[in-house]
């Protein structure tokens, strides 16, 4: 079994942190958005990961050499971003005949990934929204199998959107009818979708069962991501420990804080992610992810997203920073 995690994308609802930082490393509870994903597959025993880069593509590899060198990892560039079904389309030469498991690089899902694994057939992850017109959708029978599979349908048949979960045992058929699409030019909002692949797969003959997601945390929007971060830090776990010294300031859990921080004269908490480095003083901040290396004084933040390497001074609630920013709210911005 091989793990397929495309992380190719510009992730432009972010801007302006994904100017300069993966959509996939992005801070998120103490880690980021792509190690927990890793950390996921890895404790369900796979250890064998294909990696499709493209946008600051070198951060991820640099990433995950770095922290999990004992994986086999291979990285695939997509040069041009013609969308998932055309991003799958490139790994077909290290995937050979092998299963895989199709794990989008923006998706943080939780559920039995072991038992996924263990099913003889070839699943999909799929949970109940509100409104499924923007989401790939499975139309389910009764055995629990998938009868038809549609991108974005305008009039949906099923409130059961795909999540961004695929384990695939018939590789050698989904990657046939990936190229047959991309050679007849068959696309869906410009672009080359897994989902009409799958679709036609089972146009001939491939059998796909569902399996339900109780949570999927949405990694796409600022709003959705703090949110995400607020649940994630319960999970996880997010209190300091005795060690720490935080001189003259209170911390709320839950809350996870860097190494190497400095935070002084503040309130920090709860549901707070802050990376490591980072000097904060005279600040109360809640319900926030401040990136690694800034330095925060004088502030009031709530429900806000700080980059890495920012330096804000002033008073102010709700922003949305990104790297490499130094803003002092009582003057200039640059």
């Amino acid at each position: 079994m091989k793990a397929i995690i495309p992380v190719a994308g510009a992730g432009t609802k972010l801007r302006p942190h994904t100017y300069t930082q993966p959509k996939a490393l992005i801070p998120l509870a103490g880690k980021t958005i792509l190690s927990i994903i890793i950390d996921q597959l890895k404790d369900a025993g796979i250890n064998e990961f294909i990696f499709i880069i493209g946008y600051l593509g070198d951060k991820i590899q640099d990433f995950v050499k770095s922290n999990y060198p004992e994986v086999k990892s291979h990285f695939v560039t997509q040069t041009d971003r013609h969308g998932i079904g055309h991003a799958i389309s490139l790994t077909k030469d290290i995937v050979g005949n092998d299963e895989i498991l199709i794990v989008l690089g923006d998706t943080i899902a939780e559920y039995n990934l072991s038992e996924v694994l263990a099913t003889p057939y070839s699943m999909l992850g799929v949970k109940k929204v509100d409104d499924p017109r923007n989401f790939g959708v499975a139309e389910i029978e009764e055995d629990g199998s998938i009868s038809r599979l549609v991108e974005k349908p305008s009039i949906p048949k099923s409130n059961l959107a795909l999540v961004g979960v695929y384990k695939i045992k018939e590789t050698e058929l989904l990657y046939s009818c990936l190229f047959k699409n991309i050679e007849n030019n068959q696309k869906k909002y410009d672009e080359f979708s897994l989902t009409d692949a799958l679709e036609c797969m089972i146009q001939l003959g491939a059998s796909f069962h569902y399996f339900k997601v109780p949570h999927w945390f949405d990694c796409g929007k600022k709003e959705s991501l703090i949110q995400s971060n607020a649940t994630l830090l319960k999970k996880f776990g997010g209190t300091p420990t005795e060690s720490d010294d935080y001189q003259n300031s209170i911390v709320i859990p839950p809350v996870s804080i860097g190494k190497g921080c400095i935070i002084k004269n503040s309130v920090i908490g709860p549901n707070v992610a802050i990376g490591e480095n980072t000097v904060i003083n005279y600040a109360i901040i809640k319900d926030s992810i401040i990136g690694a290396y800034s330095n925060l004084y004088e502030i009031v933040l709530n429900n806000s997203l700080i980059g890495s390497d920012a330096e804000v001074k002033g008073v102010s609630r709700n922003l949305n920073i990104g790297d490499n920013t130094a803003i002092d709210l009582g003057g200039s911005t640059k």
